[in-house]
């Protein structure tokens, strides 16, 4: 897992603090340099089609990639570790009614779902995290509510709850502590998920807007010149595929941690 980590890490870091060391930003105009090729004077690698350094919105682009797959996770996280902690706790008809509208939602296509969001409440960062993380908890909640139903019978659950415990003291002492781990490889998988599902709404115009941008917008800007300049897809397409495969494979490593 340290090669996967060590891409994760630089691709973070690159992201993070690289634009600030650049002498052009994201948005800048060089007139000069209008879709130059890579390691042209003042331009590492390359200019897009109207002379914006492709070096710098990469960094920028992955920056918000990576922002918003990470808010996105977490409203997931959030969700789907209430939902199943709640599902599998509390067990019977309350259980079967919340799981059976967990099925009616993997049912729904949900990138039509975040689509319609998009398109009836705007195209704010914020919602498109919001809109993504409200239809990717679903796994994670299926996941929890397993180990939850899982760790009831458990000894020391049994125990706490022979002492008087109140539910709520043995969720958060007892049960979250020990569902933290599968959660936090799950996580790991669905920032992935949303990665490709964010780069896809903004390929298609639905996602980030200008005058920011992600990877998405970048692919598909790149796309649109490959036959001329091919480097503006080859870059920010590599860093999407480094991104996602590290991430994939970090996360794999923890589920197989904990679930083994």
């Amino acid at each position: 897992m340290k090669l996967p980590l060590a891409f994760l890490a630089l691709i973070a870091v690159a992201a993070l603090i690289g634009p600030a060391l650049l002498p052009w930003s994201y948005d800048s105009i060089d007139w000069n340099a209008v879709r130059v090729a890579p390691l042209s004077p003042g331009h590492f690698f390359g200019t897009d089609s109207v002379g914006r350094d492709l070096l710098a919105r990469t960094l920028t682009g992955t920056r918000i990639t990576l922002a918003v797959a990470i808010a996105a996770a977490s409203v997931s996280l959030l969700i789907g570790v209430a939902w199943g902690a709640i599902a599998g706790w509390t067990g019977g008809r309350i259980d079967e009614a919340m799981m059976r509208f967990v099925d009616a939602l993997y049912a729904l296509p949900f990138m039509f779902v975040v689509i319609l969001l998009m398109v009836v409440f705007g195209r704010s960062i914020l919602l498109v995290f919001v809109g993504i993380g409200a239809v990717e908890w679903l796994t994670m909640a299926r996941v929890v509510r397993g180990q939850v139903i899982t760790l009831k019978a458990r000894p020391f659950i049994l125990a706490a709850e022979a002492a008087g415990a109140p539910p709520s003291a043995i969720m958060i002492r007892h049960l979250l502590p020990n569902v933290a781990g599968v959660a936090l490889a799950y996580l790991l998988l669905t920032v992935p998920q949303v990665v490709m599902i964010e780069s896809f709404l903004s390929f298609l115009g639905l996602g980030v807007q200008e005058p920011l941008t992600s990877l998405g917008i970048l692919v598909k800007e790149g796309a649109d010149d490959m036959d001329i300049a091919p480097h503006a897809l080859l870059l920010p397409g590599g860093v999407l595929v480094a991104l996602l495969v590290s991430l994939t494979l970090i996360g794999e490593r923890l589920r197989d941690r904990f679930s083994g």
